[in-house]
């Protein structure tokens, strides 16, 4: 932030000092992007005209007060992309190979040779098309595997997946996929999409990858369905609650993978989230559009990078 600071006042806060400190401020950039402090602490007359948070997904900010004021919202698309998606291809390995296990038969000194699956030829179904859903479907596809996709418009000459299902036939297209993978934003429209009637459309041989909000998945009906075998196994990377309470049977399930929220997290990402706000922050003190404006209705990115409206600074 040195450079952002040579140019600007720059306050570091905590939650509890963030109603104190926005009242004035013409750029926050939310850090923390799982605190929920904001929404309790924007003032009601209004609070900076750029909100820039430290994630993809802005779920978090879409609360009443911002989405209803005329600040900007702007996210940190780009930077996640390609490390998660070199996480979701390690994850279809993991259960192809069944690496898992031979992980966990290691540590119990055992010697149980198994056979193990062909990726090449698998079918992924990838819900959510945007920036990390197609680096997924690019890196799935270079390994062998058959890709199409899920989102709010359906295509079928699509660059990345080649298929697009639209969402309103999501359940059709999940019985069809050997891999599940979710990277779709958390809105009201895909908030528990994947529940017990999601589940039952999949194959029993079939495998679910969560790398995009917890809240897309009914985490009950999961457990539920992975117990009576109704899916094959379920790599968890989000979930409803973080951190996964020790309570949760998820831990202990032999075909499930548990990970602390850290697909898209590779050495030197906090620079690169650093630069990326910093870039902006150029165009912001220029007077150019910012890049990454979320569509605060939609919930996501919504329009051609660059295409925003400029932000006004205040005082």
């Amino acid at each position: 932030m040195a450079d952002v600071e040579h140019r600007a006042r720059v306050r570091y806060v905590r939650e509890s000092e963030l109603a104190e400190a926005l009242p004035g401020a013409d750029v926050l950039f939310m850090w923390d992007f799982l605190s929920d402090a904001l929404a309790g602490a924007w003032p009601r007359a209004g609070g900076p005209g750029w909100v820039h948070i430290a994630s993809a997904g802005v779920d978090r900010l879409l609360f009443p007060g911002l989405v209803e004021s005329d600040a900007v919202v702007t996210n940190s698309r780009g930077v996640f992309d390609e490390p998660i998606a070199e996480y979701v291809l390690g994850l279809v390995l993991t259960f192809a190979k069944d690496l898992h296990t031979t992980v966990r038969l290691q540590g119990e000194r055992r010697w149980r040779h198994r056979e193990t699956e062909r990726i090449t030829g698998a079918r992924a179904l990838v819900v959510g098309t945007g920036p990390i859903g197609r680096a997924i479907a690019r890196r799935l596809s270079a390994a062998g595997l058959a890709v199409s996709g899920a989102g709010r418009t359906a295509r079928d000459a699509d660059p990345d997946f080649g298929l697009v299902h639209p969402m309103e036939r999501l359940d059709e297209a999940l019985a069809g996929a050997d891999y599940v993978v979710l990277a779709a934003p958390l809105t009201p429209q895909t908030r528990g999409m994947i529940d017990a009637a999601a589940l039952d459309r999949m194959r029993p041989s079939a495998r679910l990858i969560n790398v995009g909000r917890g809240q897309l998945v009914d985490e009950a009906d999961l457990v539920e369905a992975l117990r009576a075998g109704r899916i094959a196994g379920a790599a968890l990377d989000v979930f409803e609650d973080e951190p996964l309470p020790a309570s949760s049977p998820l831990w202990a399930m032999p075909d499930v993978v548990v990970s602390p929220h850290m697909s898209g997290d590779v050495v030197g990402w906090r620079d690169e989230l650093v630069r990326l706000f910093a870039a902006n922050f150029d165009r912001y003190l220029s007077g150019r559009p910012l890049r990454n404006v979320v569509d605060k209705r939609l919930g996501y990115v919504g329009s051609p990078q660059g295409a925003g409206s400029p932000v006004t600074q205040r005082g």
